[in-house]
């Protein structure tokens, strides 16, 4: 039965293998692609072809990985699992959310009341919307200036003392600066309202009711929010599918439908934007995930694509979700090559 179900998968997408093998090499050798629509899936597929070169590095970093040489140029399948890098963003900001919807958050509260030193600092009037949306307007400097700030420290405390001491770069709401920062703040203000940790507050609240038993946020001191989780394709679907059915999963509600339009809105519209991703363009953003298409209301097209190369997106209009799922630190065209395979598969997800 599962055979058939697969081979029917193949037949109804052979575009969408063809790109897939196509391509494999150069976004690092290994990939895996899910799609589900009307609640199941109708494609998981996987490419391996790594290069001896793509092999030798691997191999080369596999210490630093906590990896043997052999298991850091294992296949990739559906059950692999692997750091995410950006991809978490769409996982903390619907942990968020589940805040607002038990009426313990607003997206309007300003972040002073809970975290007084950014107060002291002149930063307490930012509110948690911005916080989501990258709106800050604090200076964090480049991705890695702003995810050293958090490794480095030895607790959440530490993290917020030196946000507050960075400099600001405009009025908050009014400047689009895309960092670790706003969502390590989120990060902390939850944790202070409900005196939990964040990976216990993720595991409670979205991984256990989305069945994603294999994703977390790494064994470190501090939870990088923004980018510090490790997933799999099986399981980042499972998220995916909850967002897609309106925060529903299996019959649960796991954030309110309400939610989740309010997260696919772009609130970044005559923001002045001080860094951007080279390879986002000129694409808007609403809480915690890229606007890829704007629609009346809410988003049509929706992605959180992460540093290493893994690529989420929901498509509204054509009632569907996708996961590419890889390991490729080479960023060079990699935008187009998302729009070029979300395009073949819209053509072949219609047909």
């Amino acid at each position: 039965m599962l055979f058939l179900q697969f081979s029917f998968g193949q037949k109804t997408f052979p575009k969408t293998t063809e790109w897939l093998k196509n391509n494999v090499r150069s976004m690092g050798g290994r990939a895996v692609l899910v799609i589900l629509k009307d609640g199941r899936i109708v494609y998981n597929h996987s490419e391996n072809n790594l290069s001896n070169i793509q092999k030798a590095g691997l191999k080369y970093f596999a210490k630093r990985q906590r990896k043997s040489r052999d298991e850091a140029v294992n296949d990739f399948t559906f059950t692999t699992r692997e750091p995410i890098a950006s991809c978490s963003k769409w996982l903390s900001a619907a942990l968020i959310m589940t805040f607002v919807d038990d009426g313990k958050l607003n997206l309007e509260d300003t972040v002073g009341k809970f975290l007084p030193v950014l107060s002291k600092h002149e930063k307490g009037n930012i509110t948690l919307k911005d916080c989501l949306a990258h709106l800050t307007a604090i200076d964090g400097g480049n991705l890695k200036e702003s995810r050293q700030l958090i490794s480095e420290s030895q607790n959440m405390d530490q993290v917020i003392n030196g946000i507050a001491l960075l400099q600001m770069e405009g009025k908050p709401g009014h400047v689009f600066h895309y960092s670790s920062i706003g969502l390590q703040i989120a990060a902390a203000v939850i944790e202070k309202i409900s005196g939990q940790d964040f990976k216990t507050l993720f595991n409670q609240r979205i991984a256990v009711p989305c069945g994603m038993k294999n994703t977390d946020f790494g064994e470190g001191k501090i939870p990088l929010a923004a980018g510090g989780a490790i997933s799999t394709p099986e399981d980042y679907i499972h998220f995916l599918q909850m967002i897609l059915q309106d925060g529903n999963y299996n019959g649960k509600q796991v954030i309110s439908k309400e939610s989740i339009i309010k997260m696919e809105q772009d609130y970044t519209k005559g923001a002045r934007v001080a860094f951007t991703p080279d390879e986002s363009g000129t694409l808007d953003y609403g809480l915690g995930e890229w606007i890829l298409e704007n629609g009346n209301g809410r988003a049509n097209v929706v992605s959180s694509p992460g540093l290493f190369g893994s690529f989420p997106w929901i498509n509204n209009k054509l009632n569907y979700a996708g996961f590419l799922f890889v390991l490729n630190i080479n960023q060079k065209g990699r935008e187009e090559k998302y729009e070029e395979l979300q395009k073949i598969i819209n053509v072949e997800i219609a047909n």
